[in-house]
């Protein structure tokens, strides 16, 4: 297999364990990309679920030799960051780290950002005292080289703070990540009875959602595997979320089918979402769809492995 993905966290917004989320997973948002036959490491988000696999790669990994790997950040919110104080390789001296992402908090650079988790009034230990190398790389829209064959081009979503989507390439096989995200919505959007109704400004809109909306469809076409925001469903959506950065089942379906995308991995589940109602979701989306396309869909379960 040229690309394997494991997840360690899957929810959204804040770590929910229990007994209605054991199933899934309560942790939130942390991916292990593996690459080639040299079981290259790449790891997506410092969410809650970085501590699951900081053992796994203690046990695995370091017997094997120090451990230099990178960490692409989607963004700097606290569900996909909370859990780098926990991540144990950081207290090995041997450990190189590259962490790469956006940054769009005032004057705050990444590692600032990051970083200022372990100060005392957070954390016991200050960030001084890690004994490994850590790079901060902030990144843009554009593409790198990262050797061996392996490639990633990084594109803006949707979301309340600067957030990056990632497509990696390797062996000609593609793996994107889509959260957190929410489709593009008409800004002008109005009713012609509504004051301030400009019709030139509702159609300047429309064009200018479905532009950005196609360019997300064009980033992920034809991807392997794609891991896309599904927090909420259409009710939940209209009732409330407009505007909080994430998407709907039926949008990122609906949109993945029409990229191509291979396999879509429902993801970031929300909070309040318990096991038996992402299935009872996941039954239903799956009926209505049935014959209507050959796309597979399963939903985004902390262990799970997938590989292409």
């Amino acid at each position: 297999m040229s690309i394997r993905l494991t997840f360690w966290g899957v929810r959204g917004s804040i770590p929910v364990p229990g007994p209605t989320t054991v199933k899934y997973g309560g942790n939130t948002s942390c991916l292990e990309l593996r690459f080639g036959k040299e079981d290259r490491l790449i790891i997506m988000d410092f969410g809650s679920g970085i501590r699951e696999l900081a053992t796994v790669i203690m046990k695995k990994d370091l017997p094997r030799g120090p451990i230099k790997t990178s960490v692409f950040l989607t963004h700097t919110h606290s569900d996909h960051i909370m859990g780098f104080p926990f991540f144990t390789p950081l207290f090995l001296p041997t450990t190189e780290l590259d962490i790469y992402g956006p940054v769009s908090f005032e004057d705050d650079t990444l590692d600032k950002i990051v970083g200022d988790q372990l100060r005392y009034r957070y954390f016991p230990i200050r960030l001084e005292e890690l004994r490994a190398k850590i790079n901060y790389f902030p990144l843009k829209e554009g593409s790198l080289d990262l050797g061996g064959g392996l490639t990633v081009t990084t594109k803006y979503l949707n979301h309340p703070i600067l957030v990056l989507g990632y497509r990696f390439e390797f062996d000609g096989k593609v793996l994107c990540t889509a959260y957190d995200h929410e489709m593009f919505q008409n800004v002008f959007e109005a009713k012609p009875d509504q004051p301030g109704y400009n019709e030139a400004a509702v159609k300047e809109g429309e064009i200018a959602a479905r532009e950005q909306n196609e360019k997300v469809q064009q980033f992920y076409k034809d991807a392997d595997i794609l891991v896309h925001d599904t927090q909420y469903t259409h009710k939940e959506y209209l009732a409330g979320k407009k505007g909080w950065g994430h998407s709907t089942f039926g949008s990122a379906i609906k949109s993945a089918h029409k990229a191509g995308v291979k396999h879509l991995v429902l993801f970031h589940h929300d909070p309040l979402r318990t096991d038996q109602q992402l299935e009872g979701l996941y039954k239903a989306y799956m009926s209505l769809i049935r014959g209507r396309t050959r796309m597979k869909v399963s939903i985004a379960q902390e262990g799970k492995t997938i590989e292409v």
